[in-house]
C-alpha cells in the first residue's frame, strides 16, 4: 500500500527536495525505511540509533502524534495522512517584568 508523507523544508534536501513522498508499508517504521531506500541520508534524519524517532522530530499519522500511538510500530493505511515535523525550541527567557512582545520597543528582551 501506498501513503503519502509530507516532508518538511528542513528535510527536504534529504529527499530530493520532494515536499511529499510516496512510501510503501504498513507501519511508520517501514514507511521510513522505504523512503530511507530511495534517499539513504533520510533515515540518520528522522531515526535515532535506537530505531526510534529522533527525539526532535514529530511525526503525525491523521493529525495523531505516533509517540502516543505505537510509535514506529504505528499502523498505516491507504488513504493515511502521515506528517513529519521537525520539534520547535528555543526562544530565550527574559528577565522578570520585561516587557510582552506587543508592548516591547524593537530589540528589547521580551517574556
Amino acid at each position: 500500500m501506498s501513503v503519502e508523507v509530507k516532508i518538511p523544508t528542513v528535510l527536504r534536501k534529504h529527499t530530493g527536495g520532494e515536499a511529499a513522498v510516496a512510501a510503501d508499508g504498513s507501519t511508520i517504521g517501514e514507511l521510513i525505511e522505504d523512503i530511507a531506500g530511495r534517499f539513504p541520508e533520510f533515515r540518520e534524519k528522522v531515526v535515532a540509533s535506537d530505531g526510534q524517532l529522533h527525539r526532535f522530530i514529530n511525526v503525525y499519522c491523521n493529525d495523531e502524534d505516533v509517540r502516543y500511538l505505537q510509535g514506529m510500530d504505528t499502523a498505516v493505511s491507504d488513504g493515511d495522512t502521515v506528517s513529519i515535523l521537525p520539534a520547535v525550541a528555543g526562544g530565550q527567557d527574559a528577565p522578570p517584568g520585561a516587557p510582552l512582545s506587543q508592548d516591547a520597543p524593537p530589540g528589547a528582551p521580551l517574556r
